[in-house]
């Protein structure tokens, strides 16, 4: 059988499109290069939540079977800085974790795992909330549940991350009416140019700068750079979030000028951190594991990773992260603990290859 550190180096090397790594993640990490991987995306064992088929030699290093949540965390954190060695300076992680009720008391386990990372030296750039739109039925005494936390970290301020790739397309585009164009949701300006030149809260300056900005807006709307917009002007608009100049840089942005203008790039949207997708995989071959569908991963894939990157995922599963990762033309390397999932793993990734290879 090839060797660990063989195995990295062919993915590593782009001598092969994926490598599957069988034993624990905390020791394998030691085998790769330091910082050789482009982005992590990954979803551990639940604290208490699952067993887990795997050999006896094993039993004693698998997470999540710990009695003190302490030390779930603080294994965790341990496995973390092993990947951030590995890890490029412009790479990113991005973690999904379910929490868990003991004694009725919800434990908060995702954000434990997340504080515990910050404090070893991890930046969290997002919490995006998975709504899977499906969950416990049988409770009686409290709210169902049905979201579980992705956690989106990177080791510096500056990372690659490319915004483009995940806009999403507006439904609607401007329009001509007369001479009037009219933004996606039917904004002309007409009201906006009223409200400044009646203004009292505006001095001359202030308005004719206004006036200035709203046209060079419009004008962005008619070579279609833009699809939408929102003019505040003072005293006629309330600020977004808050009317604090200590709080809100657009308080004092209407403080400063009289007005600020908010578009909407013709490019698209950018999405929001509240993900709505339902946990179905047809890989799923038991009720062991926690399912990890494609359609979650493509915006972290999408947006993190450059051309031909090689992402990781230290638990793995049956293979999401790969198939993924394969999909939108980049490599993959997998640990896992399970030698069942190994094979359904490789199975699935050599259809991936070959459905590749198709197009």
């Amino acid at each position: 059988m090839t060797g660990t550190k063989e195995i990295i180096q062919a993915v590593v090397g782009d001598k092969c499109r994926y490598g599957l790594l069988w034993g624990d993640c905390q020791t394998l990490l030691d085998d790769f290069p330091t910082e050789s991987i482009d982005c992590v995306i990954t979803s551990p064992p639940y604290w208490k939540m699952r067993d887990y088929e795997i050999d006896d030699e094993y039993t004693s290093v698998l997470i999540g079977n710990d009695d003190d949540p302490k030390d779930y965390v603080n294994r965790l954190v341990e496995i973390f800085h092993k990947v951030r060695r590995v890890l490029k300076p412009t790479g990113s992680l991005w973690l999904n974790l379910g929490d868990k009720y003991h004694k009725k008391n919800l434990m908060g386990m995702p954000w434990r795992v997340a504080l515990g990372l910050q404090d070893d030296g991890w930046i969290l750039r997002n919490d995006i909330v998975w709504d899977q739109m499906k969950g416990t039925q049988s409770v009686k005494d409290r709210l169902r549940d049905v979201y579980e936390h992705i956690f989106f970290f990177v080791k510096r301020p500056q990372y690659y991350y490319d915004l483009d790739k995940i806009r999403i397309k507006p439904e609607k585009l401007p329009t001509i009416n007369g001479n009037s164009i009219i933004s996606a949701t039917g904004v002309s300006g007409k009201k906006y140019r009223e409200q400044i030149l009646n203004s009292d809260q505006l001095n001359e300056q202030e308005r004719q700068a206004a006036l200035m900005a709203l046209e060079e807006t419009l004008a962005k709307l008619r070579r279609g750079e833009i699809v939408d917009f929102r003019m505040t002007i003072r005293g006629q608009q309330r600020t977004y979030h808050s009317n604090s100049q200590q709080i809100s840089g657009r308080a004092k942005e209407l403080e400063s000028k009289g007005f600020f203008i908010i578009t909407s790039h013709a490019k698209g949207y950018m999405p929001s951190d509240i993900w709505r997708i339902v946990p179905e995989d047809i890989w799923r071959k038991d009720t062991h594991y926690a399912v990890f569908p494609i359609e979650l991963l493509e915006v972290p894939i999408q947006a993190t990773c450059p051309p031909n990157s090689i992402v990781l995922d230290p638990f793995m599963g049956t293979g999401s992260t790969l198939a993924a990762a394969i999909h939108f033309g980049h490599r993959g390397l997998g640990i896992e603990i399970s030698r069942k999932y190994i094979q359904i793993a490789e199975k699935r990734l050599k259809e991936s290859v070959i459905q590749l290879s198709l197009y």
